[in-house]
């Protein structure tokens, strides 16, 4: 079997500990079960560009246990755990491209790898795996008959490709999904993130100035961790809304460059290119941790930051502190790429059982229906079953309609 792996001797550790994160995945575990019987993807060719994780991997054997045939490649390069790859290809024959700490060539001669595999579906974490099959084009994209997408930047990716007439097959937005954003990038987010921090610095949260720069659900999700931690936490953003909001949840909430000057740690959550700038690191508070947890490490500016350090030094593993022209310090995390994989595990298991069962169904979805190119939400159906199952799996039991309430939210007859 063609792969591309750091060592296949380490799958025995990697295997304990994908049976580690099963026991967290109630949900996944029942749709092994439905697609072990029922083989809804027999003979479907799969690749997926995503984060080659513990998670990941029991989302590979649920659609492996489908009847698909899968090929995985990592969707960042230093989100890569070495031995759940080589535990990926040992015990479950599945061919990874992946290797923690590749640099860019061999990161596309992984995505090149996907590629040849010459998929009918696509999963994707980022949307690099569905854009550069569009660049490319022919009769490998011709064979894809849709794709799923798991992150809010690659969302916007794929909007963005729509909006320029450039998408040419349908792409099921499971982010967009509410068992999906909800959870995994409030809760997944905001505690993956902060483990992150936390493993890199060992620094204490508690009675720090801590600035969330993006308040989407990741970035909610990582103010409400770190005011936990007893931090006193700063949003940034440009729209108002989400402001107002911030503002109305407790927090601070003021321009970058204000509190860039006053933060202790600075994380990224915007999708954005470059939102912490040159202009932030000029008022920069000496010793602040800056770091990313939106999915590319365009967030900080890190050339601008080459730029105006005389020095870089690597303190601890994950963090490289740059000494500026003047003297002050900033202290880089995980290279500018997403902290919570980079230096940690990434999201909890227990969320990622409701991402990755709405892939799990996305996938069989799109076998099952032709839609048209462009993104779609995921359908009411497939959320649902995957909030009920999560219920079922915590023991938890809720209410249901009436007759005469179904009907009475039906009608417009009654009033006051």
């Amino acid at each position: 079997m063609h792969c591309d792996i750091k060592d296949r001797s380490l799958a025995d550790g990697g295997r304990r500990r994908i049976d580690w994160a099963w026991s967290e995945m109630p949900v996944l575990q029942t749709l092994f079960e439905h697609f072990a019987a029922d083989k809804p993807l027999a003979g479907l060719r799969v690749s997926a560009c995503l984060h080659i994780t513990t998670e990941t991997a029991n989302l590979a054997r649920v659609l492996q246990a489908g009847g698909a045939d899968i090929a995985l490649c990592a969707s960042n390069p230093l989100s890569t755990q070495d031995d759940v790859a080589a535990a990926l290809v040992h015990d479950f024959g599945i061919p990874v491209f992946a290797v923690r700490g590749e640099d860019n060539e061999r990161y596309y001669q992984h995505i090149d790898a996907a590629i040849a595999h010459r998929p009918q579906v696509t999963l994707d974490d980022g949307a690099d795996l569905v854009s550069e099959l569009h660049k490319r084009g022919g009769p490998t994209l011709d064979d894809v008959v849709g794709s799923t997408e798991e992150t809010t930047t690659g969302v916007i990716r794929l909007r963005a490709m729509a909006a320029d007439g450039a998408l040419r097959i349908p792409v099921i937005a499971v982010n967009d999904a509410d068992t999906k954003h909800l959870f995994d990038n409030r809760y997944g987010t905001g505690q993956s993130t902060l483990d992150g921090v936390i493993r890199a610095t060992n620094i204490l949260l508690a009675g720090r100035t801590f600035t969330v720069v993006g308040y989407g659900w990741c970035g909610r999700g990582i103010a409400n961790r770190a005011h936990g931690h007893g931090a006193h936490v700063i949003v940034c953003e440009v729209d108002a809304v989400r402001a107002l909001e911030a503002a109305m949840d407790g927090y601070r909430v003021m321009p970058l460059r204000q509190a860039a000057a006053e933060s202790d740690f600075i994380i990224t959550a915007s999708g954005d290119k470059h939102v912490l700038d040159a202009t932030h690191l000029e008022t920069i508070k000496d010793g602040c941790v800056i770091g990313n947890s939106g999915h590319f490490n365009v967030e900080i500016n890190i050339p601008a930051l080459q730029a105006m350090s005389v020095e870089v030094t690597r303190p601890r593993p994950h963090v490289d502190e740059y000494r500026l022209n003047d003297g002050r310090r900033v202290r880089l995390l995980a290279e500018g790429r997403l902290v919570n994989l980079a230096a940690a595990e990434g999201h909890p298991a227990a969320v990622m059982d409701m991402s990755f069962a709405n892939q799990a169904l996305a996938v069989a979805y799109l076998r099952d229906h032709a839609l048209p190119a462009g993104v779609h939400r995921v359908p009411a159906e497939i959320d649902n079953e995957v909030a009920a199952l999560k219920l079922a799996a915590m023991g938890l039991a809720i209410d249901e309609l009436t007759d005469e309430q179904a009907q009475y939210l039906a009608s417009w007859r009654e009033g006051t």
